[in-house]
């Protein structure tokens, strides 16, 4: 399979252009996303497509997933965007009494196949309003599926499947992540399974579970731990809803310790469901308690000394790490 290398921006607009491509039902809908005001993602798709295609709309988040999902009634396959995640509660209603729920209330005779892709902007000293990382909001939700890639190849392989997945999905990209460079297979049949955890790193005596930017933190952190004599094994979701259960319940029985790794606040985060998840099923092999390592339960600071305190960080990670093996010889 041909690859090339390219940023997580090209690979991502390499994915929409080629579902564009692929199929008339396709089409954007966001605020600044046609030329010549797009630069993200979108950039060039509405000059090649035009712009009944990839539509510029008002500031109105309600209405932009609100039109999507009425187009997803009516056959098409619409990619919106919320332009910053923390505005994606406008939408709120629209997602969770709406897009969610159609499947099941029309007994599967009408779904709404939208795909929301959304920026995390945390990290970037943009301030408590413009940082927030939410995807746990809609992993509450039954009918939502949650995607967050942390690689130029997942993001392109991940979104393909978005698009043309059944179900509404949540596409979650890290503005930070946008630069990073990898391989990237130009196919364009090419996608990632939904629901499917990746092992990034092979290890035999801790498991990191990770996603997003948080994963590149736990392999500098599984990095500074092999220097230390500890294998630590690296684990990304890639999707949060549907969670690949079997792939961490297998590397945990065969590590006895996990480190759940998430850029969103700890408190009622992504890793207290895992880390209920491994306790329930891995009780027995467990050589220490789960630890969690995430955002510390603050707004997020605008001040970047303040705010590069509460993410997690490869420091941050080695310390839990060797917790779970003081724990274990202090018998817990």
């Amino acid at each position: 399979m041909d690859e090339q290398q390219m940023s997580m921006r090209e690979a991502l607009n390499l994915a929409l252009d080629q579902a564009l491509a692929a199929d008339d039902r396709v089409f954007l809908l966001g605020e600044d996303i046609a030329d010549p005001g797009a630069s993200g993602p979108t950039a060039g798709l509405s000059t090649k497509y035009g712009h009944d295609r990839v539509l510029d709309t008002p500031i109105s988040e309600a209405a932009i997933v609100g039109a999507a999902i009425g187009a997803a009634i009516d056959g098409l396959l619409p990619v919106a965007e919320i332009m910053i995640m923390d505005f994606i509660g406008i939408a709120a209603d629209q997602l969770i009494n709406n897009a969610a729920k159609l499947r099941f209330m029309t007994a599967g005779r009408t779904t709404a196949p939208i795909t929301v892709r959304t920026q995390v902007y945390g990290g970037l000293a943009t301030g408590a309003t413009h940082s927030q990382t939410l995807e746990a909001w809609f992993m509450h939700i039954p009918g939502m599926k949650v995607v967050v890639p942390s690689t130029p190849r997942d993001g392109k392989g991940l979104l393909a499947s978005a698009i043309f997945d059944e179900d509404p999905c949540l596409f979650v990209e890290t503005i930070r992540l946008q630069a990073q460079k990898g391989s990237v297979p130009i196919d364009p049949d090419f996608r990632v399974p939904l629901g499917q955890a990746d092992v990034k790193r092979a290890g035999s005596d801790v498991t990191l579970i990770s996603y997003g930017r948080s994963v590149g933190e736990s392999l500098a952190a599984a990095q500074t731990l092999q220097d230390q004599g500890i294998s630590a094994e690296v684990i990304d979701l890639r999707t949060l809803v549907p969670l690949d259960v079997d792939t961490l319940v297998e590397s945990v029985r065969r590590t006895g310790r996990a480190v759940v790794v998430h850029d969103a606040v700890q408190f009622a985060g992504p890793g207290a469901e895992i880390v209920a998840v491994l306790q329930a099923e891995c009780f027995g092999e467990l050589a220490a308690p789960i630890e969690r390592v995430a955002a510390r339960f603050v707004p997020t600071p605008a001040a970047p000394a303040l705010e590069a305190q509460i993410y997690p960080s490869p420091a941050r990670i080695v310390e839990a790490v060797e917790r779970t093996f003081e724990r274990a010889a202090a018998g817990g």
